[in-house]
């Protein structure tokens, strides 16, 4: 069996049909299929996501690595990047659906810059979803933002992200510590830029996030944001690294704001106030850890994935 020069990695958690989307939009990239490889992490599904694997397996090489327990994305992606046999990484999550040309594009940019961490595009799957559309408006904002500013946190989300093993490997992998499961990509990021390593948008590396929201998860999401960010800084603390340093006033008014200047009507005053919900939200979920920082600091510990005793399984 050749070694493949990409391995992309999904991990997954009781959601098939969304698999099944992501892996079939795989199976009809414009890359050649010998020059990859696809593991999915299952990370302690009641169900077995073999039934929606097996039928893609004459298409696709794909390994399935089953974790006996749940303990979030983070560990599965770090188990999943330890599995993995390709010099490089791309990481996808399992609601998302890349578009044809995305690994390519990616691989195209590795081979000029093989030591930089890339990160594709994402755009709305679920444009009828007020909840998904405010969250696009939050990730095109703070990419065009980031794009154009000299931002104090530059980041990019774990469902399009992509660096070589090896550099993967010396940071240590994803912090799987974060009580809220959030806020590894940002985690990784920062030990990322303190090494002054090279980051890159590419943007003909496109996937769609089918995040399907309601009231209440959309809500929630933004409430451990900020629970994430309160313990991002107290492992800076803990490193001796620099404070974590917000971006400025008009970075958030401008996001407030950004509905109007995109949308029409009476749906620009609907996501206006979604994002003030949002970024209310995040303040709360942030002030919500910083009162309970004391009890669950001894949480705050490792850098690596749990792993289960019995260890994962991997066919």
């Amino acid at each position: 069996m050749s070694t493949p020069e990409i391995s992309i990695i999904i991990p997954t958690y009781s959601r098939p049909a969304e698999l099944k989307s992501c892996l079939e939009a795989i199976a009809n990239l414009d890359t050649i299929p010998e020059s990859f490889e696809v593991v999915i992490v299952d990370d302690g599904s009641p169900e077995s996501m073999a039934p929606v694997i097996e039928p893609l397996r004459q298409r696709l090489s794909i390994r399935l690595v089953v974790q006996p327990g749940n303990f979030g994305p983070a560990a599965a992606r770090n188990v999943g990047a330890h599995a993995a046999r390709g010099g490089f990484l791309v990481f996808i999550d399992d609601d998302c659906v890349p578009a044809r040309g995305w690994l390519s594009a990616l691989m195209q940019e590795f081979r000029s810059h093989p030591d930089y961490l890339l990160g594709g595009y994402v755009e709305n799957g679920l444009p009828a979803n007020p909840y998904a559309t405010a969250s696009q408006h939050i990730t095109t904002y703070v990419r065009r933002y980031y794009e154009i500013e000299p931002a104090n946190e530059w980041f990019f989300g774990t469902n399009n992200f992509a660096l070589s093993a090896d550099r993967f490997k010396e940071l240590g992998g994803f912090d799987s510590s974060f009580p809220s499961r959030t806020a590894e990509d940002k985690e990784f990021c920062d030990r990322w830029r303190e090494r002054n390593y090279q980051m890159a948008y590419v943007p003909e590396a496109l996937v769609f996030h089918g995040h399907d929201l309601n009231r209440w998860q959309f809500v929630r999401q933004h409430f451990n944001y900020g629970r994430g960010i309160l313990f991002l800084r107290l492992k800076r603390r803990r490193r001796g690294a620099r404070r974590l340093i917000p971006e400025r006033f008009a970075f958030y008014w401008k996001l407030i704001l950004y509905p109007m200047r995109v949308s029409a009507g009476g749906r620009s005053l609907q996501q206006t106030t979604l994002l003030v919900v949002s970024q209310a939200a995040t303040a709360i979920g942030a002030l919500w850890a910083a009162l309970a920082e004391h009890p669950t600091r001894r949480r705050i510990t490792g850098s690596l994935a749990k792993q289960s005793p019995k260890g994962p399984q991997i066919s």
